[in-house]
């Protein structure tokens, strides 16, 4: 029987979780999405998962974009970056962080609520 890989460790005896990016340049982030607390958006989820913020993803048309990337136990089990758009909604990143907190692509499944967000990248 073989085992589990092993993941890199953020803090001692505890894995890394998948990740987040957030989008915030051009359009993502910005006052071009009325209406959104982006820096509470951000904020809330730092506050509860890794992110990173990136420049333009170019996916503008769906914006606010944010990437959950596997992590390493999630790549090996088949998980991708899953493509979010549209995540205008606090409730919509709290459902990110249940996901990812439940181990996110390739470990727990996508719920059907954030399926509505899936968006496929952007071809470049």
């Amino acid at each position: 029987m073989s085992e589990a890989p092993s993941e890199a460790v953020s803090a001692p005896g505890r894995p890394v979780p998948c990740r987040v990016v957030v989008c915030q340049d051009c359009c993502c982030g910005t006052a071009k999405v009325p209406g959104v607390d982006h820096a509470a958006q951000t904020a809330r989820l730092r506050a509860e998962v890794p992110v990173r913020v990136s420049e333009c993803l170019d996916a503008c048309e769906r914006a606010n974009v944010v990437v959950v990337q596997p992590s390493a136990t999630g790549r090996a089990a088949g998980g991708r970056p899953v493509w979010l758009g549209l995540v205008n909604d606090p409730a919509a990143t709290e459902d990110i962080i249940e996901w990812v907190r439940a181990g996110g692509p390739g470990v727990a499944p996508l719920p059907e609520i954030l399926g509505l967000y899936a968006v496929p990248p952007p071809r470049r």
